[in-house]
């Protein structure tokens, strides 16, 4: 008799790891002759963590600290500098006892949504969306409601959207900036958002993990929105993906519930990575200036891509991705990928990833890596699309 596979293994595949794994082998059979392999199809910063949070590392295992187990919501002292953040940064006061350290924004996730929903709630989210948001919904039962969002409306959901819905979802996820589009909710749309969440009794949950990363005005958070959830991380702005550092900012009503999911799936986040985090506060130069190199990439690609025949762009005010309609180079974003990666050997991020419906007309490019690489990516695209 065959054995059970659970409802939650149907969950989609997250395709930008497949691009990965492509461009990995694409890189690895490569003569001597071949172009190298560009990496834009992931959000990950080609510099490393802050030299600050690399010498808190190997100082705390040089001094024999245990690096065990943690609160499940993390060390006090990076609670305390994380709130302070929100003073500095945005002018709003946070409890430290609010905050809880996880591992990741990816770790958040699936606790904001356990502690937040029953199986069967709705939760709405505009279309294109960062994928695992979907995905980590459908495994635990629940609804995605998909508002199809585009240029205007900067790809950003609306309350007019909300409003056609009916009944209202249980639940809303904004990001601003966005992945894919690196667009941004201004501060009087998301608190528009957020009044409107607390009219109809509807949690809002914040994505802000590319904060920090803007290239004009600063983005807002929902820190201060009443039953909010805000979700953030060392990944993005700080550089440090790889060592699954993030936190959240809870309401009052869900701090013990996420603490106790959180103490039975995480136990804690890895200790050495919240001593690590804690010290990449005072990484300011050198972060900023990897913000910098971010921005001169976007407006390099700004100007590169339009003389390349990719002309309708996203605006990307924030994050570093570009979200581009190349409606009419091909009707399959996922086959231009991939011929795109054998024949120039530049790895980019199909849209169905990002929008199942549309996607096909769509493709991500991640700018942040080194300016050189950007500058070589637009080159051979411009050669290659003639």
């Amino acid at each position: 008799m065959a054995l059970k596979v659970g409802k939650g293994a149907a969950a989609p595949p997250f395709i930008v790891m497949d691009v990965i794994a492509a461009a990995n082998a694409r890189a690895a059979r490569a003569t001597p002759t071949d172009p190298r392999v560009i990496r834009m199809e992931v959000g990950q910063p080609s510099t490393g963590a802050p030299r600050a949070a690399i010498e808190a590392a190997i100082a705390a295992m040089r001094a024999g600290e245990t690096l065990g187990y943690t609160e499940t919501f993390g060390i006090r002292p990076l609670r305390e500098r994380i709130a302070q953040l929100y003073a500095e940064r945005y002018g709003v006061a946070v409890d430290p006892a609010r905050i809880a350290v996880t591992v990741g924004a990816s770790g958040a996730f699936p606790l904001a949504f356990l502690a937040a929903f029953d199986p069967g709630d709705r939760v709405a989210l505009a279309s294109p969306y960062y994928p695992p948001y979907v995905n980590i919904l459908e495994a635990l039962g629940l609804v995605p409601v998909l508002l199809e969002a585009g240029p205007e409306s900067r790809f950003q959901p609306t309350v007019a959207m909300l409003e056609r819905l009916d009944p209202p979802p249980d639940g809303l996820i904004v990001a601003s900036p966005c992945n894919p589009a690196g667009t941004m909710l201004h501060a009087d749309e998301l608190a528009a958002l957020g009044a409107w969440c607390a009219q109809q009794g509807v949690r809002l949950i914040s994505d802000e993990i590319y904060h920090g990363l803007t290239y004009g005005e600063p983005a807002a958070t929902a820190a201060a929105l009443p039953g909010a959830i805000v979700i953030n991380s060392f990944s993005k702005y700080w550089s440090m993906t790889g060592w699954r550092v993030g936190w959240m900012v809870l309401p009052e009503d869900l701090v013990r519930p996420v603490e106790r999911i959180a103490s039975n799936l995480f136990i804690s986040a890895p200790a050495v990575s919240q001593v690590a985090a804690l010290a990449a506060f005072a990484a300011t130069e050198e972060l900023e200036a990897h913000r910098a190199r971010y921005a001169a990439n976007r407006a390099l690609l700004l100007d590169a891509l339009p003389r390349a025949g990719i002309a309708r762009i996203a605006p990307a005010e924030g994050a570093f991705y570009l979200y581009a309609d190349i409606g009419h180079l091909t009707n399959d974003s996922a086959g231009f990928c991939r011929r795109m990666l054998e024949e120039i050997a530049i790895a980019a991020t199909p849209g169905v990833d990002f929008d199942r419906a549309r996607g096909h007309r769509t493709i991500r490019f991640s700018f942040c890596g080194a300016t050189e690489d950007v500058a070589e990516a637009a080159e051979r695209l411009s050669r290659w699309l003639g």
